[in-house]
């Protein structure tokens, strides 16, 4: 397989609680390695941009007021089907139905405070790496 990249977001309900070392055991347990890393506060304009995709449902304006309250960390992995590994290693968006031993089984506080975010395809990977780093920052 390919060596393929993927976000990863740690979000302000798991920063606030220390969360980050043990996520990141996770994630580096689940074969996946991080290549960069920032922690960050993010703006409202920068929430709103990231999740624009959002912007016609209902929880876009929570989603974006939950990302900014706190800081977070913004990670590039990589690993063979990084996208669908990571998204394995994450668990289902709703805690509830995540699968025992995933970040958001074991982490998430909720449905919209679930800990982390991951890009759901290859081609949002790339989108949204770029739009937190550079790409001299990623070179090898």
């Amino acid at each position: 397989m390919v060596k393929q990249r993927t976000l990863s977001i740690i979000k302000p309900d798991a920063t606030r609680r220390g969360l980050t070392d043990a996520i990141n055991e996770k994630i580096e347990n689940g074969g996946l390695k991080i290549i960069a890393r920032k922690d960050i506060t993010l703006t409202q304009e920068q929430a709103g941009k990231f999740y624009e995709v959002h912007k016609e449902r209902p929880f876009y304006g929570e989603l974006v007021d939950s990302m900014i309250v706190a800081p977070v960390v913004v990670q590039v992995l990589e690993g063979e089907d990084a996208v669908t590994k990571y998204r394995n290693i994450m668990g289902d968006t709703d805690p509830a139905n995540a699968a025992p031993g995933t970040i958001r089984a074991e982490f998430a506080e909720s449905k919209g405070a679930n800990s982390v975010h991951g890009s759901d395809s290859a081609e949002n990977a790339m989108n949204e790496i770029l739009f937190f780093f550079k790409e001299e920052e990623l070179a090898d």
